[in-house]
């Protein structure tokens, strides 16, 4: 008769006594952390990938004939992106595609957000996706986006990373006359309308001495804009500091925007590195999914659909076949187990760090609303891959059945009849303007999605 050991399911710990995975999964990190430090923004994510593409032998759809063994790339509207490379078989045997999300919570800029109230320069903001708006009080904070001068130029902005740039700041209220405020709930107790960035206290030298004239002078001297210029912009405010490795043994890295580049970056690194296959293998970079896939860069759109459909319309393929015989991996991330919150959690069918990629079968909320729910033969499928490749992997959901709930991209590609998991890393302190990951685990993910396209 067989033991209990053998029987019962155990959640492995791949690292623990692993000194060959321990080195390879930080030596991969530092790559990771480069990312993450320079792709902020889902623009920035796109153009940070988008040049190492190019520089091994990615060429823009536009430029190719979609044969085999091409590399090719398609930017949809500057913040999302489709990386591909085109397999020897027909795309009727169906693609192997990814999708990540590039954006993450942040606080926009109003299109007339400067303004000025008792001697200090303030930007009227509004916050972008789920997040606890008490976090991001008394907080350094970085500066990110475009704007688009009267006469259509273009002017990259990124300030507040580099160590001599000035950061930006939100103030909060002293505890010490702070009675009211600690009488309200978490989720009242900072009001949106009251996430003003701090951008400036110096009047202009005049007899009026407006704070924000001063400010605006310094961006028309620095940048030749005018007030006027904001309303054609797209600005973001993030936390401005950079990665850092996590704990004596350095096994976890801190860092903002970890949900969900933590899994786009190990898509694209897996493609990179793959073979040739007779399967056509795509990344897609999607923005918008924080606050529901909406826009035309977002999943919701047809941007996927219209994609695959240029492939298959230049090698005279046909696209509903390809689409009944693909798969996809919706690669994002997972809640991992936290003991110091564990009344939140069932933590019995939760995912935990250091224990591999999170094979999620579903998400949603409250009986499973708005989820895709992936069939048993799909984690079946996906699962033994992993099992073949030795990738470490774990069940997960997020926290107890009536506790909350979230959703991915899964709902919109299962939307256009392509089987479709989630997959991700497991993190802590999620949409937290610094999250926390294990290093073993963003690796993992890397090789997930090798084993995936292999």
């Amino acid at each position: 008769m067989m033991t209990e050991k053998e029987l019962a399911y155990e959640r492995q710990i791949p690292i623990k006594g692993n000194e060959a995975l321990r080195l390879k999964a930080f030596e991969y990190c530092e790559g990771y952390k480069d990312f993450i430090d320079n792709a902020k923004t889902e623009r920035e994510a796109v153009e940070y990938t988008k040049n190492i593409a190019e520089s091994n032998g990615f060429l823009p759809l536009s430029a190719c004939s979609v044969s085999s063994g091409e590399k090719l790339y398609y930017v949809n509207n500057c913040k999302s992106v489709f990386y591909a490379r085109i397999g020897s078989g027909s795309l009727e045997n169906g693609v192997r595609l990814i999708v990540a999300h590039v954006d993450s919570p942040r606080l926009d800029l109003k299109q007339l957000p400067l303004f000025e109230s008792s001697g200090i320069s303030y930007f009227k903001t509004h916050y972008y996706g789920g997040l606890k708006k008490y976090q991001w009080t008394a907080l350094p904070l970085s500066l990110h986006g475009v704007i688009y001068k009267a006469d259509g130029e273009k002017i990259d902005i990124c300030i507040g990373e580099d160590d001599d740039d000035p950061v930006f700041y939100i103030t909060d209220l002293m505890p010490h006359i702070a009675k009211d405020q600690y009488d309200k709930t978490l989720r009242d107790a900072i009001p949106g309308e009251t996430l003003n960035i701090v951008n400036g206290s110096v009047p202009f030298d005049d007899e009026k001495g407006s704070v924000k004239h001063n400010i605006l002078c310094l961006l028309n001297e620095k940048y030749g804009i005018t007030e006027r210029d904001f309303i054609t912009a797209e600005l973001s405010a993030t936390p401005a500091q950079r990665s850092r490795d996590v704990g004596f043994d350095r096994s976890m890295i801190a860092a903002y925007g970890q949900d969900d580049r933590i899994c786009a970056y190990p898509a694209f690194t897996a493609l990179l590195d793959s073979d040739d296959s007779d399967k056509t293998r795509i990344v897609v970079f999607a923005d918008k999914e924080e606050i529901g896939s909406v826009g035309i860069t977002g999943m919701a759109s047809r941007s996927v659909e219209f994609f695959l459909r240029k492939l298959c319309d230049k090698t005279g393929a046909d696209y509903v076949r390809c689409v009944e015989n693909s798969v996809c991996l919706s690669a994002d991330v997972g809640g991992a187990f936290d003991p110091c919150y564990a009344d939140a959690y069932e933590a019995r069918n939760s995912a935990y760090i250091n224990s591999g990629v999170a094979v999620v079968k579903y998400t949603g909320a409250r009986g499973k609303s708005g989820c895709n729910d992936a069939s048993a033969e799909l984690v079946s499928k996906i699962t033994r891959i992993f099992d073949e490749n030795n990738v470490a992997w774990q069940t997960g959901e997020y926290g107890k059945v009536d506790q909350g709930g979230a959703g991915t991209v899964a709902s919109e590609i299962a939307a256009m009849s392509m089987p479709v998991i989630d997959c991700g890393v497991p993190i802590l302190s999620m949409h937290a303007p610094v999250e926390l990951a294990a290093k073993s685990d963003i690796y993992m993910m890397h090789m997930a999605c090798e084993a995936f396209f292999a």
